[in-house]
Order: C-alpha cells, then sequence, then structure tokens
C-alpha cells in the first residue's frame, strides 16, 4: 500500500539515523517501527500488584484530640514537655 505520510522532526531525525545505522531502506525501518509499537499498543498492560500500606497503632494520644482549642491549649503549656515525658 503506497500512503504519505508526515512525520515529526525528532521522528524522522530518529528513523535516518536508524536506516544508516543497519543499511536499511526507509521503507524497512518505518514498517519495522510501525510493527513493534502496534505490537506494543496491541498487549495489555501487566497487572500491578495492589499496594498496601502497613497498620500502625500509634497508641493513646498525648493531648485531647476532640477538640482543637484545648489541644492547642495544652500545647502551649509549660508543663507539656513534664506531662509527655511521663
Amino acid at each position: 500500500m503506497r500512503t504519505t505520510l508526515t512525520l515529526d522532526d525528532d521522528n524522522s531525525v530518529r528513523l535516518e539515523r536508524l536506516r544508516k545505522l543497519r543499511d536499511l531502506s526507509l521503507k524497512d525501518v518505518v514498517n519495522e517501527a510501525i510493527r513493534r509499537g502496534l505490537n506494543e499498543m496491541d498487549t495489555q498492560p501487566n497487572k500491578r500488584e495492589r499496594f498496601r500500606t502497613g497498620v500502625f497503632d500509634p497508641g493513646k494520644p498525648l493531648f485531647p484530640i476532640d477538640n482543637i482549642g484545648d489541644a492547642l491549649e495544652m500545647l502551649d503549656e509549660k508543663d507539656f514537655d513534664e506531662k509527655r515525658a511521663k
């Protein structure tokens, strides 16, 4: 089948480089590139294994977290470090 293609500059340079390297015709290099690309596009990607995160129990909170005002006030207290050390 004869057809006309307009190639992007970057693809044209790469095809010409491959043509010279392999000492093939442009037709052969383009057909091989298309064939490989289509084969890759036809295959379904490998299914990835589902990523799971580990579970970590942080323990009892160091300060009440149900009321942000109380929590901030507790953090501002001077003796917070002493309470936390116990």
